[in-house]
């Protein structure tokens, strides 16, 4: 399934005619990684096990396989968001007189004053949010392009205000494998609610 984002990122482009064993996408200079390396994250469980049938990371960087996480944990986050609002929102909205499928909801909503005043807050919230995440995880653009920062562990961001991340590497990891399965799974999920309601205009929920 990781190969999955990977494929999603990288286009779709073929590359067996590229090594970049230890050059970037970027032409950074970089660590010699492909599956031997990819293999030693998180989010290889049954039943697919480390799944890269066209070998899309066989000629990756460390550094890329990184990035190609941290893009796919911020996914599956989002996704995972996107999956519960469509499912409340369609059921449950008592803030906006609204109706009908998710995909249209927010187009409702902006047309209201206090869904236009709403929607800039939420705006900023995110451009807020992605400032520090960039600050966080990610190399000043001046120093290098699409790096993350040396010693970064993708998705780790330090927001854990309930204590919840695990102490013990065993019970990590199990946590981080449920996250990517659960993000991996809503990925899919609201792909499917989307084009189901693009195409019959009802609500899913």
């Amino acid at each position: 399934m990781f190969a999955i984002s990977v494929s999603i990122l990288l286009g779709f482009t073929p590359r067996s005619n590229v090594r970049m064993q230890t050059v970037t996408l970027t032409k950074v200079p970089g660590t010699p990684g492909g599956h031997d390396f990819a293999k030693t994250l998180p989010g290889i469980t049954a039943p697919f096990g480390f799944f890269d049938p066209l070998d899309l990371i066989e000629d990756c960087a460390q550094e890329e396989i990184l990035r190609f996480r941290e893009a796919e944990l911020a996914h599956g986050r989002v996704s995972m968001m996107a999956v519960t609002g469509c499912a409340v929102g369609e059921v449950f909205h008592p803030m906006f007189a609204v109706d009908g499928p998710a995909i249209r909801q927010l187009d409702l909503v902006l047309q209201t004053p206090g869904g236009q005043s709403g929607g800039f807050v939420l705006l900023l919230a995110i451009f807020f949010s992605e400032i520090y995440r960039a600050r966080i995880g990610w190399k000043p653009p001046g120093e290098a392009t699409f790096m993350l920062q040396e010693g970064y562990s993708p998705g780790d961001l330090g927001f854990d205000p309930l204590g919840l991340k695990p102490q013990e590497k065993a019970g990590l990891l199990a946590m981080q494998n449920k996250e990517l399965n659960n993000g991996r799974l809503a990925m899919l999920g609201v792909a499917g609610i989307v084009a189901q309601e693009l195409v019959d205009g009802k609500s899913v929920f």
